[in-house]
């Protein structure tokens, strides 16, 4: 049996995820070397109207972990660059002079998904998380919603008819695609918010944009968070902290991108403001192959202008061990009583700054040995907290680790 992931779902080939206009499982074959994906028949009708939709559509910044399904995911597709005459190619949005210059991507936990209008299907472009490398420091809904739709478009497209209002012409296609995005979220009972904020370098170069083709929108779609996540727990049980700070300290190269990534995922949708620092400013790139990048140095930042201070693990982690600023920024921690976290290999950067003698911790048990030769407590678990103090060993464990570090945070 053949498994692959497509965006918010995960498809089965020898089953079929989906039916198609025929009831037959959708066709997913590969077209030189990318899936292409075909997504379920669209709806044209529903039971919610286009004034409630008006009425319903509010901006929402704090989604839940839930995946969205591929009904959902179609519709949204629909909506934006839908085909509804095929004759003409007509599609849901109106566009100067029939050009549509505007392409979606569909960018989620499992990769980079080009929408292709004709086909109604998803072509990939990029595999593997890089949704918190799209937002870089912007961080927020484009990292904690499932699901982030990225409107792109290429003026030159529009300029072989209208040279001087290409630009124009663009930017107001742009809004009609968007719009429609935010009423399909609304009838499908999801919260969604449009951010034009963006750093277009990072955008493009992570999700691989077609040439010619600039990011002029995202739209960030999941459910929303619920009435309890939002007065105090979040969609995983684990209590909001909202307006809490966490400095997160990345390896400049090699670091876990499971670690770095789902910790962040998970501290965003609790509200904590992130802030990533590094040995040295600038790409830092994961064992996995995740880009960040970093605009704080470690002698840049105290220890006492956050909440909390995390150590990401990955090979890359043994920089830390022996330097004396990521030692400082952890002592400075402890004698302030930050929640201070590692995880994976880091770990022991704690252990090497003294903080963990007479401490409860754990890690990888590679380290076991000097972990403890420098006093700390190691039981081998898979997430260990004591007091303030939170370690972890390893990518599969992310989840608790940034549990028990919102949990740190809101003094539970």
């Amino acid at each position: 049996m053949r498994r692959f992931l497509v965006p918010g779902l995960l498809v089965t080939c020898c089953v079929g995820f989906c039916l198609g206009r025929s009831g037959a499982p959708d066709d997913t074959r590969r077209r030189v070397g990318r899936r292409i994906i075909q997504l379920t028949a669209p709806r044209t009708s529903g039971s919610v109207s286009l004034e409630e939709a008006l009425a319903k559509r509010r901006s929402v910044r704090q989604f839940s972990s839930q995946a969205l399904t591929p009904d959902q995911i179609s519709q949204l597709a629909w909506a934006g660059q839908g085909i509804t005459e095929r004759t003409q190619g007509l599609r849901t949005a109106p566009s100067a002079g029939s050009t549509y210059p505007i392409t979606l991507y569909f960018v989620s936990a499992d990769g980079v998904f080009r929408y292709r209008p004709e086909e109604h299907a998803l072509e990939e472009v990029a595999n593997g998380d890089v949704r918190a490398v799209m937002a870089g420091t912007a961080g927020g809904p484009m990292t904690s919603a499932p699901l982030s739709i990225v409107v792109t478009g290429s003026a030159a497209k529009v300029a072989e008819r209208f040279r001087q209002e290409a630009r124009t012409y663009t930017l107001l296609e742009a809004g009609h695609v968007t719009q429609n995005i935010l009423l399909q979220a609304v009838c499908l009972d999801l919260g969604a918010v449009p951010i034009g904020g963006v750093d277009k370098r990072l955008v493009s170069e992570s999700c691989r944009l077609a040439r010619g083709h600039d990011p002029l929108y995202v739209v960030a779609v999941g459910y929303a968070a619920s009435q309890e996540t939002q007065s105090g727990q979040t969609a995983e049980g684990t209590p909001a902290v909202t307006g809490k700070r966490a400095l997160l300290i990345v390896p400049s190269q090699a670091y876990s991108d499971e670690e770095l990534f789902g910790t962040m995922r998970m501290l965003e949708a609790a509200g904590v403001q992130l802030t990533l620092a590094g040995s040295r400013a600038g790409v830092m790139r994961g064992m996995g192959g995740g880009v960040v990048e970093s605009r704080v140095t470690l002698n840049q930042v105290r220890a006492a202008d956050f909440d909390a201070v995390i150590f990401i693990g990955g090979y890359g982690a043994t920089e830390y061990y022996g330097n004396p600023l990521a030692l400082g920024i952890a002592r400075e921690a402890e004698r302030g009583k930050k929640v201070l976290a590692a995880t994976g290999l880091a770990p022991t950067t704690l252990a090497s700054a003294g903080v963990l003698r007479g401490v409860r911790a754990t890690g990888v048990l590679e380290e076991q040995a000097r972990m403890q030769q420098m006093g700390a407590i190691f039981t081998g678990a898979a997430v260990e907290r004591d007091g303030y103090i939170v370690t972890a060993n390893g990518p599969a464990a992310v989840m608790g680790f940034g549990r028990a570090i919102i949990d740190a945070l809101g003094g539970y």
